[in-house]
């Protein structure tokens, strides 16, 4: 039996109009396929459970809203609905800003049940190497990065909640950037993604 979280509901009730259509439309189309799922709340936005594991989440912002499967790099892709590139950043299924974004029902329901398919299997993504105390001593979060962070409470959150590994990822990316311009794009991204609750390489890995 599907299980529902109130906190999901508050987060609907305070989305703007046209991402309560979205979210909502979401949250069904999840539930009518997936009829054991458990809604939760993770990194500031809804998420959901099957057999013990994420399977996916929604996220609404001020002009789109997200869709994102946890296990996506795992996925068949044959219909090319998912996007699983850097610009990616909105979400596996892009930037959804009506319904007329997302795929037909039909379809979102197949992958959601391949998602599904993964979590039955017990299929988990690669883990990844952990770092000796000395590393993560020397790991140091650029001042840009860290003023953004204060700026935005949810990625600062998750990003607080990563692993050493992903926070160095980020942290990298941002330090390797040969220009002011190319660093604050990263940031800018970087920002994105942590609301999203996603990490560096989060194609690749289950955050």
């Amino acid at each position: 039996m599907a299980t529902t979280d109130p906190r999901v509901d508050a987060y609907l009730a305070k989305a703007a109009p046209f991402a309560q259509e979205i979210l909502s439309h979401l949250r069904v189309l999840v539930h009518s396929t997936c009829p054991e799922v458990e809604e939760t709340w993770k990194w500031s936005f809804p998420n959901f459970m099957y057999k013990g594991a994420l399977l996916c989440s929604m996220a609404g912002f001020k002009e789109h809203c997200s869709f994102s499967f946890w296990k996506a790099a795992l996925m068949e892709n044959g219909d090319g609905v998912l996007t699983l590139t850097e610009r990616a950043g909105m979400g596996h299924l892009g930037k959804i800003t009506s319904l007329k974004d997302l795929p037909k029902d039909a379809i979102l329901k197949k992958y959601i049940k391949a998602a599904m398919k993964l979590n039955e299997d017990g299929v988990k993504l690669p883990a990844r190497a952990k770092a000796s105390d000395k590393e993560k001593k020397e790991l140091k979060t650029p001042e840009a990065l860290a003023a953004e962070l204060q700026k935005h409470p949810a990625a600062k959150a998750a990003f607080e909640a990563f692993s050493y590994s992903h926070r160095k990822e980020y942290i990298q990316w941002i330090t390797e950037a040969k220009t002011d311009i190319t660093r604050d794009k990263r940031i800018a991204t970087t920002i994105q993604w942590l609301t999203e609750g996603k990490g560096r390489n989060w194609k690749y890995e289950q955050c």
